[in-house]
């Protein structure tokens, strides 16, 4: 146990002086002009004083030059907001500041249209053999295989909110008829879609498409209230295809480094119900 605390102390220390270097070498790197101050007369060190930053950031000089120092303090989530935004970092400088504090950058949605880039465009090409399709933030299916156009019906056909994941689950009566166990797969992924809509509360999209789905569905407009949350998961799903009777996949969601808010979801066909060569012969 002693060892442990001492582990984790140990941990702190380093990040903490993670932090300090951080911020040092982002103040030093900015000239006065970059932040509206006039250059004046010539400097010993580069870039803005620490008391030009703090001032910028509106907290005490003392306190950040104890910050800059590896002192033993704990930034609010505000303060390093504030910070962020006088060193002028990126969005990845921004989450590694909030990182090395072991706190959760807050995250800011986007209305900008999601395009999915021709590297991923590739590799849903040529994964022949497995249906895949790849997720936006609002869990809309921005692109697809041919494998997995033929396994759930032709989404070039679907309008924008049809092609999304939770209005085929909910509101699509086609697609609910191939999920045999619907109800078990629809709670799981209203829970998950969930977890991932708190990190958008207030995005006029995600409120449009959760209006429309409880106009359009009895079990959404239930379960929606009940404010039950799972994180991201793996499963089975089997499907009662019009052509091919039963087939068995393996679903997995696999994050995308590029693209934070997208995901690509990759199904897996299994030996269960003979899925390999049905879905062969689906695709033939």
């Amino acid at each position: 146990m002693i060892a442990s605390m001492d582990q984790k102390l140990d941990t702190f220390e380093a990040r903490r002086r993670e932090f300090a270097a951080f911020l040092r070498s982002r103040r030093e790197r900015l000239r006065p002009a970059d932040v509206g101050l006039p250059d004046g007369f010539r400097r010993r060190t580069p870039g803005l004083r620490r008391e030009e930053l703090a001032m910028i950031a509106g907290v005490g000089t003392t306190w950040y030059t104890w910050l800059e120092q590896g002192r033993d303090i704990r930034p609010s989530p505000q303060v390093l907001n504030a910070l962020a935004d006088a060193l002028r970092l990126d969005d990845a400088e921004r989450q590694h500041l909030f990182t090395l504090n072991s706190r959760q950058s807050p995250q800011q949605f986007s209305s900008a249209p999601e395009l999915v880039d021709e590297p991923l465009r590739r590799i849903l090409d040529n994964l022949t053999h497995q249906p895949a399709y790849v997720l936006g933030r609002r869990w809309d299916v921005l692109a697809w295989n041919r494998a997995a156009d033929l396994l759930f019906g032709g989404y070039d056909r679907l309008g924008p909110d049809e092609r999304n994941t939770m209005h085929r689950l909910f509101a699509d009566d086609f697609h609910r008829s191939l999920l045999v166990d619907w109800e078990a797969v629809a709670r799981v992924s209203l829970a998950m879609f969930r977890a991932d809509s708190a990190r958008y509360a207030g995005d006029p999209d995600f409120e449009r498409l959760i209006t429309l789905l409880k106009q359009q569905s009895p079990e959404f407009r239930a379960w929606w209230p009940r404010h039950e949350i799972v994180a991201p998961l793996t499963g089975i799903k089997r499907v009662n295809h019009p052509l091919k009777g039963l087939m068995a996949f393996e679903h997995t969601g696999l994050a995308l480094m590029t693209q934070p808010d997208m995901k690509l979801i990759v199904y897996t066909p299994l030996d269960e119900h003979d899925t390999n060569r049905k879905l062969a012969e689906l695709l033939a």
